[in-house]
């Protein structure tokens, strides 16, 4: 890549940084090898200042069930009734009168095909509401509870569909700690921090450690509780540092044989609140081009962003990768638009 394209870069950020909404943000650009490096804060973010993934944490948790496939200690083919037990489970799928609970495999929930509901984000009661007033934990065993009331979007496995839910990972967080034999948070250190080195990406478990503050417009939000609440689905903490680590070990077969890509890339379209976003095994793919962008050079951005405004992606096309957080709450399509408009910054 022709590394005067940094100004490009330069231009985006700034733009962006101008939003009324946006109070502080970090990008944090390179390519596979480094040779290419661009980093630029805003508003005291800087690149090892601590940044709440959110829902990046579901690339942990799938990272995590990856490496444990990997050592033979599970397979995406197995249900999840094999590890969840059946009393907690039951009532938790029933579409249409027939019930599905004990039909779900893992690969149904790591390609959000699973048609469960989402109690973060449907009904007037939703969990995002309700945080945006108030602080409050939640169980596993309530988070069940709540799903339960809600209605499944579809049959498991139905033909085209796919609903992003956050219930899905919640579950593969359980099957992880059942299989690895330890906490999610050892988990995650054993599989994942130990071996990139991570020293400042951590599962925050109570409200002694250091959860960071979100915006929600020009509101600021202090809510340790819930983050450590959300567990595998969004509540790990990191630097742009460690998270550019962690996307290119991911990515780059540091963790697990990047072979497992040839089944992880079928990619289905998720539901309407989720703009342009696909989904595969574990991660967001985001298509470049077309009617958005006619001009764009055709290709994807594979990752995860998260709703308080974090985003990790990788552009294989053109070998980079974007990592950066702009810590909004109430806009989760912020981060999208950054890491789309910063691809088209590449030629």
């Amino acid at each position: 890549m022709d590394i005067n394209k940094a100004p490009k870069f330069e231009k985006i950020f700034n733009k962006t940084m101008n939003s009324k909404l946006i109070h502080e943000g970090i990008v944090y650009i390179e390519d596979t090898n480094g040779d290419f490096s661009w980093c630029k804060g805003y508003g005291g973010k800087e690149i090892d200042s601590s940044l709440l993934m959110a829902s990046i944490t579901k690339l942990f948790t799938t990272a995590c069930i990856l490496i444990l496939q990997e050592q033979g200690k599970l397979s995406l083919n197995n249900k999840i009734s094999e590890f969840i037990d059946k009393d907690t489970l039951s009532g938790l799928h029933i579409y249409k009168s027939k019930e599905y609970s004990f039909e779900l495999f893992i690969s149904d929930l790591l390609f959000q095909v699973s048609g469960l509901p989402d109690k973060f984000e449907e009904k007037k009661n939703s969990t995002k509401r309700k945080v945006i007033n108030q602080d409050f934990p939640f169980s596993f065993g309530e988070l069940l509870h709540w799903t339960k009331e809600l209605k499944p979007h579809f049959a498991p496995r139905t033909k085209g569909k796919a609903y992003y839910s956050d219930i899905n990972f919640d579950l593969l967080g359980e099957i992880i700690e059942k299989v690895n034999g330890t906490t999610l948070a050892e988990a995650y250190q054993q599989l994942i921090f130990i071996p990139l080195r991570l020293e400042h990406t951590y599962l925050p478990q109570s409200e002694e450690d250091f959860v960071p503050n979100i915006y929600y417009k020009d509101q600021v939000l202090k809510r340790p509780k819930f983050i450590c609440s959300c567990r595998a689905s969004g509540g790990a903490v990191t630097t742009a540092r460690e998270m550019m680590i962690f996307i290119k070990a991911f990515y780059g077969g540091k963790l697990f044989n990047k072979e497992i890509f040839d089944a992880l890339t079928y990619y289905k379209k998720l539901q309407i609140t989720m703009g342009p976003i696909c989904y595969g095994g574990g991660f967001m793919r985001i298509a470049l081009g077309g009617l958005l962008m006619p001009f764009m050079e055709k290709g994807d951005l594979l990752g995860h962003s998260g709703s308080t405004g974090s985003f990790a992606f990788y552009y294989p096309q053109k070998d980079l990768f974007f990592v950066g957080d702009v810590n909004q709450f109430a806009n989760p399509a912020l981060p999208i638009r950054l890491s789309m408009q910063l691809a088209t910054g590449v030629k």
